[in-house]
């Protein structure tokens, strides 16, 4: 079989994804702004963390509408479109701090921010999967764990800025960062050319047809079509049980380890702030592994490890135990992002598979609120976070069911084609 060359270099291709999720991932530091906003505005903070809660939403449903823009302009528009975007979203909330504007706050930095996410965190994940059929796991784990360790590079970078400087030049200092690493990233992103394979696969048989189908038995769909089928919907619901699990624990870390396990304010803050490595690290890892043991069979081990781990947790007295069941399950959290393009991939092929995830991300935009809202309400119900895990551990063991269901609606649908190849070819 004749291969076609690349005029790109595929780890470069991953290297520039990982520039721009690093830089949305950025988000997961947006507490670094609370206080300081709460001080020198008066904004209370229920309204500063609006802001935050909207610009989750806009993402899921900006990921939603423009996935088929990032199918028909590709992935270096559209990137560049999430870096100008983004970009303008955070030198907007420096101008509309200076302004002392919270309207403008949350439509600068929640609505225009937020379409900078939600596009940005789309645009180069269907290319990737493109240029690792060998490993789509691993090469999508490897671009959102930049997303999940983003806090890693603002946190530290935004608290030196706001002290040495303030809060509006943070935002015009960081807003122009991220707009120049989105925009390197942006430009190097292309698809492969058409017939390219790594190397390895190109004396596979029917190599070209693996690298861009669903797995045997399934049919490659249309985004359209993808999103009138069970399967999609019952992925939509596994995704939305594993985000508000780790979500309400994103929220609450620091609370939970000072009620339940008993820690000071220093020591949750000390713990809270490694939840931004073993979010990250749990992308690569769990999706890396998801190509060996499979998609299915992963989002399964995460619902039972959540389900053990949030049973325990409220008899958890000593606070680096409860600090180490919190890592593991910020783990599933960060994997079931990171398994989620290559498993749309799995199920639907890869010809839209960036408007498939789009879809598919609305259900992070809907979680991102009724997790901490759920928590939140039930907490005020009861005074503690035991009945709040327990409420969310319901929620997980339907997740677990529903895994199952879906592991046998694909045998069943697989079975159910390869019955009818069959019989047509007789």
């Amino acid at each position: 079989m004749s291969r076609t060359t690349a005029d790109k270099n595929r780890w470069l291709i991953a290297l520039s994804a990982v520039a721009i999720h690093l830089s949305i991932g950025s988000i997961y530091a947006y507490s670094i702004y609370q206080i300081p906003l709460n001080e020198t505005q008066g904004w209370g903070t229920s309204s500063v963390t609006l802001a935050f809660s909207i610009a989750i939403f806009v993402l899921g449903i900006t990921a939603a509408f423009l996935g088929k823009y990032v199918e028909e302009y590709g992935p270096r528009l559209a990137g560049l479109s999430a870096a100008v975007l983004y970009g303008l979203g955070m030198v907007g909330s420096g101008v509309s701090v200076l302004l002392g504007s919270l309207p403008l706050f949350l439509a600068t930095f929640g609505v225009v921010g937020g379409m900078g996410l939600g596009l940005g965190y789309i645009s180069p994940i269907g290319t990737l999967v493109e240029w690792f059929p060998d490993r789509r796991g691993m090469a999508t784990g490897l671009a959102v764990m930049g997303f999940g360790a983003g806090a890693l590079l603002t946190g530290p970078l935004g608290n030196f800025l706001i002290q040495s400087t303030d809060v509006a030049t943070t935002f015009f200092a960081l807003g122009v960062l991220y707009f120049v690493l989105m925009s390197l990233g942006a430009s190097y992103l292309a698809k492969p050319p058409e017939g390219w394979l790594p190397a390895g696969m190109e004396d596979e048989e029917n190599a070209h047809e693996k690298a861009k189908s669903a797995l045997s038995g399934l049919d490659n769909l249309t985004a359209k079509q993808a999103r009138t089928t069970p399967r999609f919907w019952m992925v939509w619901l596994i995704v939305f049980i594993n985000v508000s699990a780790g979500i309400m624990l994103l929220a609450f870390a620091s609370p939970m380890l000072q009620q339940v396990g008993g820690a000071t304010a220093t020591t949750a803050a000390f713990i809270t702030g490694y939840i931004g490595i073993f979010n990250g690290g749990g992308r690569i890892f769990w999706s890396t592994l998801s190509d060996y043991v499979g998609r299915t069979t992963t989002y399964g081990a995460f619902m039972v490890i959540q389900i053990v781990a949030f049973f325990v947790m409220p008899a958890i007295t000593a606070v680096w135990t409860l600090a180490a069941v919190m890592f593991l399950v910020i783990t599933c959290y960060g994997g079931g992002f990171a398994c989620l393009p290559a498993y749309l991939s799995d199920l639907f092929g890869t010809d839209e598979v960036s408007a498939i995830h789009g879809y598919a991300l609305t259900a992070w935009g809907v979680a991102g609120v009724a997790g901490p809202q759920l928590a939140s309400f039930v907490l005020e119900a009861t005074g503690n976070y035991t009945s709040a895990l327990y409420v969310m551990n319901a929620a997980l063991v339907l997740g677990l069911v529903t895994v199952l269901v879906l592991r046998w609606r694909i045998g069943r649908v697989q079975s159910s084609n390869r019955t009818s190849e069959t019989a047509a070819s007789d």
